[in-house]
């Protein structure tokens, strides 16, 4: 990984023209080292990252416009423009777009690990169907939930 260097990542533009298709939403890196990795995420309507664990990461999210919806810590929330959302490592969080329109936030999570090669991994799956996303994602140190057991 390179160290950082002094500059600006300009306004819609990413590092080396990356953008990723991520479970449906759009990811584009804005800065890499081995201490952070940030992007900037548009979510659809309707799209979400189920309930996980990031155990060498914390994890947080700037949002710019919109509004999602959380899961975070056994605990439903939400945020809007403006809000900062914490997610310490090793504590589960979920994140929804339920709004009915399209969200923009800056994610960040420190330390880097091993996210920004499972980005890659998930954005090169032909499917990204969930039982693939989710073995992928433990040998990358995200640990995905199993989903509620059915009343």
């Amino acid at each position: 990984m390179k160290p950082e260097t002094a500059g600006i990542t300009r306004a819609n533009e990413g590092l080396e023209g990356i953008v990723w298709n991520i479970l449906g939403q759009t990811y584009v890196p804005k800065q890499l080292t081995e201490h952070s990795f940030s992007w900037h995420a548009t979510f659809p309507a309707g799209t979400f990252v189920p309930p996980h664990i990031h155990p060498t990461q914390d994890e947080y999210i700037y949002m710019l416009e919109g509004r999602l919806d959380f899961m975070l810590d056994g605990e439903e929330t939400y945020a809007t423009a403006g809000d900062l959302v914490r997610m310490p490592m090793g504590k589960p969080h979920g994140i929804f777009n339920k709004s009915g329109a399209t969200a923009k936030c800056l994610f960040w999570v420190a330390p880097t690990r091993k996210l920004y090669d499972l980005f890659w991994g998930i954005h090169n799956m032909k499917d990204q169907n969930p039982a693939d996303v989710v073995a992928l994602s433990a040998k990358h140190e995200v640990e995905f939930l199993p989903p509620p057991a059915s009343a």
